[in-house]
């Protein structure tokens, strides 16, 4: 279990083995990288000393590395550039896989008997494949025909988990899986236009719901992009909007249906050639004026929508109020949850008063009030540098000897 976490931890600082054993020099740890590696494959176990000073280095709490992990994550697909680099990969599955496991121990202790809402995946090798699949997941999630406000909230109300975090480097798109085989997960970039982010989740929900292993990776691509456009905007309503047969398309049309459905523009391009309601030709002269304008990247007009999940932020800070996690261990579970001014909610005065005093309140005041008193304690104890994570650990070890 510690290998693993040193591993994870390293990942999601996004440094390589060599570069964690030049930081730890820095730090009074001297290692090599033939030695952190065997330690991450659980070969030796490393010492309290080398654990508080990696913790240092990495930017976790100690306690990281000892605790137990509550999900089993099978990633299913990946879709980035091709320029993005493995270890940028592997940090945003460490990243993500971090974040998931937040989610699954809150989700399971605030929501034990929730199960998640989505259907098993069916084969797929066609386009009328792919069609089908997402009408199923739209009536299975009672979403009748019209637009989809909030993709990120609808899958979370149904037992998803949404992860969304900037990765500027190799322009990462997407990436699903499942978690502890129940839980489907879907993480984006978070620098991406709402538009584009709800396409690379409606894309990602994509692969989870259909079975492409008998066909390439290129056309299980292709299908998972004919879900996105069909679960966004269902077959009828598209011919519903443009009619069943256009010669042209005009683009203030399309900035219209854009904000109305929070598809892209060439998002609706794409969907009327898909179903022959234009012919290539248009199809191809409308790619021509959307490269020639620079709208491929940017397109004149945006979509605001709703496309942050917050399900995680509510539960931390529901689990904070019923007394179940304490506000530091919120903020572990799901930085920036708790508001920097968190004494605000205390009664003024409520923590600095005698023993005498406390035991004169009522049960439920008293209790009350320990429980806020306990809560400054233990921030006081964690922000005092004297006061360490020594404890869990033991005793302090000497400095590792270098490898």
């Amino acid at each position: 279990m510690i290998c693993e976490r040193m591993r994870q931890a390293r990942l999601m600082r996004g440094l390589s083995l060599q570069e964690a054993v030049r930081r730890l020099g820095v730090v009074g740890a001297p290692l090599t990288r033939a030695g952190l590696s065997k330690y991450e494959r659980g070969g030796s176990t490393p010492s309290a000393s080398l654990l508080l000073r990696l913790a240092k280095v990495l930017g976790v709490r100690a306690e990281y590395f000892l605790e137990e992990p509550t999900a089993v994550i099978q990633w299913v697909a990946f879709r980035s550039h091709a320029n993005m680099s493995e270890r940028a990969r592997d940090r945003v599955r460490a990243l993500a896989g971090n974040a998931v496991e937040a989610r699954v121990w809150l989700q399971e202790t605030l929501h034990p008997n929730a199960k998640a809402c989505l259907p098993a995946p069916g084969k797929a090798h066609s386009t009328a494949d792919a069609e089908g699949a997402a009408a199923k997941l739209r009536q299975k999630w009672n979403l009748g025909r019209g637009p989809v406000e909030g993709l990120a909230q609808v899958i979370e109300d149904r037992g998803g988990i949404v992860c969304a975090f900037p990765e500027k480097e190799g322009d990462f798109d997407g990436l699903c899986g499942r978690a502890n085989t129940c839980y489907p997960v879907v993480v984006v970039n978070s620098d991406m236009p709402d538009d584009r982010r709800r396409f690379s989740m409606a894309h990602e929900l994509g692969h989870l719901m259909m079975d492409c292993r008998a066909i390439p990776p290129k056309e299980e691509e292709k299908l998972a992009n004919r879900f996105a456009g069909a679960f966004l905007v269902p077959p009828e309503v598209a011919r519903q909007e443009l009619g069943d047969k256009r010669k042209r398309l005009d683009i203030e049309e399309l900035k219209l249906l854009k904000t109305k459905h929070g598809l892209s523009m060439l998002g609706w391009v794409h969907r009327a050639y898909d179903l022959d309601i234009i012919d290539k030709g248009h199809l191809n002269s409308l790619y021509k004026l959307f490269s020639s304008r620079g709208w491929r990247k940017t397109e004149p007009i945006a979509y605001v929508g709703q496309e942050t999940p917050t399900r995680m932020k509510q539960m931390a800070l529901r689990a904070v109020a019923e007394g179940i996690i304490t506000p530091d261990r919120a903020e572990a579970l799901c930085p920036g949850c708790v508001p920097s001014d968190e004494n605000a909610t205390l009664a003024p005065g409520a923590v600095n008063m005698t023993a005498i005093e406390v035991m004169r309140l009522p049960p439920p005041e008293r209790e009350r009030v320990l429980a806020e008193a306990a809560l400054q304690a233990e921030r006081e104890y964690r922000s005092n540098k004297d006061l360490t994570a020594f404890e869990a650990f033991g005793k302090e070890e000497p400095a590792d000897e270098p490898a």
